[in-house]
């Protein structure tokens, strides 16, 4: 038998945690969410009508701009901050333009340790958890490097999948390998530490936000998916491995549209079968939705099929090297439950009709609105000049996040949803709003300073 070098084999010990993952899968209880009193808002609340409403100290009101918004993004005290932006606001050369060149101005990274870095700190909802980190010796602190997040299966560890991985990555990735106890990484908590994790790795190295790439083997194959479906805007890729979904999962993958899919199974695979990625691949298909597919016929001594062989790696550091995310598509799909009502790109889904919410745990439990596929869908395409068109099922109100990529602000700008005129007239973009959006979403890398939240007649 050939000898084969395993990036993952799942133990034996674990086959009852995967599949009675897959019989019963662990997603749900059902939730309602209820909606009162809608509005349109342009985005563009005053910002000389807000100043002053908190005192600015002296000290503070006399910075630059430079020192100014940095402090107001990175401020814990709400109370403080709100004197940090008023002072902004008031500043006399707090112009659009002049704010959104301190935003873009390149960030000044130290030196940082390079090579092999086991069991990495990170925060998630004020508990210490870890990530094992691979930074090339040849990393520059100049240079944006590519990142690759990678999801471990079943009685692995992080640290233990950066020893796999991070000799075969090369000299040209930076690996972030976070730890999930026992590998479920279906849960909202895993969630949450991947997203802490890219956070985490971007405040310490400079990383290309178009290249950041999401996989993961077995249990990590499944992160992928779920993750990646989730948060699709954030990845210039995703690809999952020996993984696979419910089919009740199914309406997420339209959140990949935009996003590049690289599926890798094992067709002789008795732990994750291989019919598990036909079937979501599959349904891509009928979907329309770009990917490529990979089954390969290795088999390991331990694992058998269950693994990824090496022969497979250059390939998708190949294919990974060619994937760049767009960050402002003109056209966006997005499916929601009631628990990710969060923005998705330059989308939001703010509130909606009754529709099913995923559990904190995901546990084991079907609800009718899960069993039916009950979720929220937006659609929106911007057509000609400043014409955007927005479909929605179970949408009652959205938010639409803009900047000069997607509309011009000197020209009045017109939403359509579903064949109505929603909004017409101009949209004027602002200082206040452009930097409440980053604070909140604590990323200088989407400048929006303009929203138009919707309102959806039924």
């Amino acid at each position: 038998m050939r000898k084969l070098d395993a990036i993952d084999g799942v133990m034996v010990k674990h086959l009852y945690v995967l599949m009675g993952f897959l019989r019963v899968p662990s997603w749900i209880l059902v939730g309602i969410l209820t909606v009162g009193g809608l509005s349109v808002d342009a985005g563009a609340s005053g910002q000389a009508a807000r100043a002053g409403a908190v005192a600015v100290p002296p000290q503070v009101s006399s910075q630059s701009l430079a020192t100014l918004i940095p402090q107001y993004l990175t401020n814990e005290d709400r109370e403080q901050a709100e004197s940090l932006l008023q002072a902004i606001l008031v500043h006399p050369q707090a112009s659009l333009e002049r704010v959104r060149k301190v935003l873009r101005e390149r960030r000044i990274y130290e030196s940082a340790p390079v090579g092999m870095l086991p069991s990495q700190p990170v925060r998630v909802r004020g508990k210490t958890l870890s990530y094992g980190l691979f930074v090339p010796p040849a990393y520059d602190p100049d240079v944006a490097f590519p990142l690759v997040v990678c999801l471990h299966g079943a009685g692995f560890t992080g640290d233990s999948y950066l020893e796999r991985w991070a000799t075969r990555l090369g000299e040209s990735h930076i690996l972030a390998c976070p730890t999930s106890m026992a590998g479920t990484w279906w849960t909202k908590l895993s969630e949450e530490l991947v997203l802490a994790t890219i956070k985490t790795v971007r405040a310490r190295y400079r990383i290309d936000p178009d290249r950041i790439y999401l996989t993961g083997m077995s249990n990590g194959g499944i992160g992928a998916w779920i993750i990646g479906m989730h948060h699709a805007p954030r990845f210039a890729a995703v690809a999952p491995m020996a993984g696979g979904i419910d089919d009740v999962l199914y309406p997420f993958l339209e959140n990949l549209r935009q996003t590049s899919l690289y599926v890798i199974h094992g067709a002789r695979d008795q732990i994750m079968p291989v019919w598990l990625s036909r079937n979501v691949t599959n349904e891509l298909a009928r979907l329309g939705i770009a990917f490529t597919y990979r089954e390969h016929e290795w088999s390991h001594p331990h694992a058998g099929g269950h693994f990824f062989p090496r022969q497979e790696l250059p390939a998708l550091v190949e294919w990974f090297d060619h994937q760049r995310r767009d960050p402002y598509p003109r056209r966006v799909a997005v499916v929601r439950d009631a628990s990710h009502l969060t923005d998705f790109g330059w989308v939001r889904i703010d509130a909606t009709d009754r529709i099913a919410m995923f559990s904190e745990q995901l546990i084991d439990q079907h609800g009718d609105l899960i069993k039916n596929k009950v979720y929220a869908r937006l659609a929106v395409e911007v057509r000609g000049e400043n014409h955007l068109e927005v479909r929605t099922d179970r949408v009652r109100r959205y938010t639409l996040f803009l900047n000069d990529a997607l509309t011009d602000f000197s020209k009045p700008v017109t939403v359509v949803t579903n064949g109505r005129t929603s909004f017409q007239g101009m949209v004027t973009p602002r200082v206040e709003t452009l930097l409440r959006d980053v604070r909140r979403r604590q990323d200088v890398d989407g400048l929006f300073p303009a929203h138009l939240t919707i309102d959806v007649l039924p």
